[in-house]
């Protein structure tokens, strides 16, 4: 019964906002700014109408509510056993991946990669890995790197080097 009075009501409410429409499409020949004020009447008459519906689409009492899914708190890494690095030489435009596991070290040709640790977001959260590399270049006089890389944000720390361009490229 409340469902059938809800239903009539819309139907009421939605026959005079077409007929306010009417009258003011009539209007708009002869008053523009009373035609527009009546458009808007109408506007609001139909929104209301609308929204007055909500309650007959609403679920049952003592239906069961859907829950929104756990997630991740935003701070959260998950470590992981190995680390991809892309290594650059600006030379000779060479690219080479050189695949870590953690507390190993590898060489690619003067430079001495070390990984002390590889992390990666979880799936309910925006996709990153963050590594912890120590880079030394057995060249006199070369700088090094000893900190924190991030894959979506290679600018952040970075290796600054003459010859080499590095970048975190994941976690695995």
């Amino acid at each position: 019964m409340m469902l059938r009075r809800a239903a009539t009501r819309m139907m009421l409410r939605r026959a005079a906002a077409l007929m306010m429409l009417r009258r003011a499409a009539a209007l708009m020949m002869l008053r523009r700014a009373a035609a527009l004020m009546m458009l808007r009447r109408a506007a609001a008459l139909m929104a209301l109408s609308l929204l007055s519906a909500w309650p007959v689409l609403a679920p049952a009492a003592g239906s069961e509510e859907i829950k929104p899914p756990d997630m991740s708190p935003p701070d959260t890494w998950l470590p992981r056993q190995s680390g991809s690095v892309r290594v650059m030489n600006k030379i000779d435009s060479t690219v080479q991946t050189v695949t870590l596991k953690v507390g190993e070290t590898a060489t690619y040709q003067s430079l001495s990669l070390s990984l002390s640790g590889c992390f990666v977001r979880p799936d309910d959260l925006p996709a990153d890995a963050a590594a912890h590399l120590k880079i030394v270049d057995s060249r006199p006089d070369a700088p090094g790197f000893d900190g924190w890389m991030l894959k979506r944000e290679p600018s952040l720390n970075m290796l600054q080097h003459p010859v080499y361009d590095v970048q975190l490229a994941g976690c695995g």
